[in-house]
């Protein structure tokens, strides 16, 4: 019947001042071409030409985020473009690490999608009468980032995966590395390495490649870092985001989302009546949108849904 809501800007917790930077990345022209691809699969969905058990708004959405995240997660054989989220997000990791090595300062590295141990390789070959990988095959988003970081210098003790810490022994030795500066670059997902994560002792840096549903999970992430017992006064946030892809809608559907929460999580005098805007399937109209590039579609089909 009642609840006493304390919010954190109630208390003036001693945390460090988060700078963010939201890091636009320009598309490659593969993405282009497969973003517009999906336009004309929602359209066929649309007109109800296809079987939803074959393809349907959700499945769209979902190669929507992995288009926007790395083009190989769509198509393993596609190049690795030198201007991706990943490469870009490599070069700041490794900038921030050279920049904090005596301080031994420590960076979380979040993505939902493309896990270790999901996707497999795609191509073996035959060496001696064992089959090994085809050098250079993509496999997944974190050994990727891994790879880049090591032939930049990183030592690949200083790196961790939360997935290998499968027990709650295994984490707790992980986390007192990463608190002591032994382990520099940990990278995990919101799920794994959300609540109960304590390794902010040595935190400068927090990179969010992808962006997840729920604005919960953006504030998880963020409490990993902007925390008590942060030795810094100030840490970067880095929010990658692939123009022209369904980067842009999501973080305006988490936008949308965290402003229903924020009107009645709040400090202040919370409203009586809020709409719920829980819905995680792309309409049509957002899709063509974000394939044209042109906004106003959005508005065209809302206003003849009301017509």
């Amino acid at each position: 019947m009642v609840a006493d809501i304390q919010t954190a800007d109630m208390h003036h917790l001693p945390v460090p001042k988060a700078n963010f930077h939201n890091v636009v990345i320009k598309p490659s022209q593969w993405q282009k071409d497969m973003v517009a691809e999906l336009a004309e699969r929602a359209e066929k969905i649309r007109a109800g030409n296809v079987d939803p058990h074959v393809d349907n708004m959700l499945r769209v959405t979902n190669d929507g985020r992995k288009l926007a995240l790395d083009q190989r997660l769509i198509n393993p054989l596609l190049p690795d473009d030198p201007e991706s989220k990943v490469s870009v997000c490599a070069d700041n990791v490794f900038r921030i690490w050279d920049e904090s090595k005596e301080k031994r300062l420590a960076q979380l590295v979040f993505c939902d999608l493309s896990t270790p141990g999901k996707n497999k390789p795609i191509e073996m070959q035959e060496v001696d009468g064992v089959f090994e990988m085809v050098p250079g095959q993509f496999t997944n988003v974190y050994d990727d980032l891994k790879q880049k970081l090591i032939d930049k210098g990183v030592p690949e003790h200083e790196i961790a995966f939360i997935h290998e810490a499968d027990t709650e022994a295994r984490k707790k030795e992980l986390f007192a590395k990463v608190r002591k500066g032994q382990i520099r670059v940990l990278m995990g997902s919101t799920q794994k390495m959300g609540a109960g994560t304590n390794v902010q002792d040595r935190l400068i840096a927090l990179h969010d490649l992808d962006c997840p549903w729920r604005p919960s999970d953006l504030a998880q992430r963020l409490g990993r870092i902007v925390r008590q017992g942060n030795k810094n006064p100030e840490v970067g946030i880095f929010r990658y985001v692939t123009e022209g892809t369904f980067d842009s809608y999501l973080y305006q559907l988490v936008e949308n989302k965290q402003k229903f929460i924020a009107q009645i999580m709040t400090s202040k005098t919370p409203v009586r009546i809020a709409e719920d805007v829980d819905e995680t399937a792309l309409s049509y109209a957002e899709i063509k949108a974000l394939a044209t590039g042109n906004p106003l579609i959005i508005e065209k089909c809302q206003l003849e849904m009301e017509v």
